[in-house]
């Protein structure tokens, strides 16, 4: 089990199946029933419950290779489990569908004991060093699921009919009082929403300017915005603390760290 992470009960059940054409799940006027296909185009009725918790994979990459510190990193989002059972197999699937075997690397640990030694941080479950130097850390954490999301079959969510991904507004504490090379870094994820509007509403409203000794946003810094189009706001603490409000996607990871890229 991770450490912190409660697993609530699993209880989705298949009802029934008959031929249909649609090939899209929709939910039905009760919320707790939905319907979907498989790729034969035959339809199932899943009852279904709204887990409390969601549970996030996370891709942390640290290029040092790059930065010897270990402060240049990337932190992606691959998917959202109902279950922690679900989002651990997903987490010791990720390298291998990145193209990767655990001899292409020269460190290579798995997490799959609460009992065992670990050094790779909590929540980490897969730790691979490659040759030239970066590190991958697969990772999960978990967040309420306030946007009442159903759980599947399988462990996972359905997300509404034309939405591709969740939006995640995510929180990078960069504390340089404990290393002033910036490699002393944590990423919360602060909330989980279906629509963009809403995901950028919370993300502006999270942190409050009057609590930093300086405040940015890319609108009070139109042309000159250092941190890229995902981050929401920069706030810097009296103790020297950095701030780093963004809201990703899932998108992006296998095209730029997949074997080969």
């Amino acid at each position: 089990m991770v450490k912190g992470i409660y697993h609530p009960p699993r209880t989705s059940e298949t009802v029934q199946f008959f031929p249909h054409k649609t090939r899209s799940h929709i939910q039905t006027p009760d919320s707790n029933i939905i319907t979907q296909t498989n790729s034969r185009g035959y339809i199932s009725f899943v009852m279904t419950n709204s887990p409390e918790l969601l549970y996030h994979i996370f891709l942390t990459v640290i290029d040092y290779h790059i930065d010897p510190s270990g402060a240049k990193r990337s932190i992606y989002v691959l998917g959202t489990n109902a279950t922690l059972e679900a989002a651990r197999n997903s987490a010791f699937r990720v390298l291998a569908t990145l193209g990767y075997k655990p001899e292409d690397f020269v460190e290579y640990a798995i997490h799959s004991s609460s009992t065992e030694e670990w050094d790779h941080g909590d929540g980490v479950l897969v730790y691979a060093k490659a040759p030239a130097g970066q590190v991958f850390l697969i990772s999960i954490q978990a967040t309420p699921n306030d946007e009442k999301l159903l759980m599947d079959s399988n462990g996972g969510i359905f997300m509404p009919t034309g939405i591709p991904s969740l939006y995640y507004v995510m929180q990078t504490m960069i504390d340089y009082n404990k290393d002033r090379t910036g490699c002393v870094q944590e990423t919360q994820i602060e909330g989980t929403f279906i629509h963009r509007a809403d995901a950028y509403a919370a993300a502006r409203k999270l942190l409050d300017p009057l609590d930093y000794a300086d405040y940015d946003t890319p609108e009070k810094m139109a042309g000159e915005w250092p941190f890229g189009e995902e981050v929401v706001a920069h706030a810097v603490a009296e103790t020297g603390q950095n701030i780093i409000v963004e809201v990703k996607t899932v998108a992006g990871a296998h095209h730029k760290h997949g074997k080969g890229m």
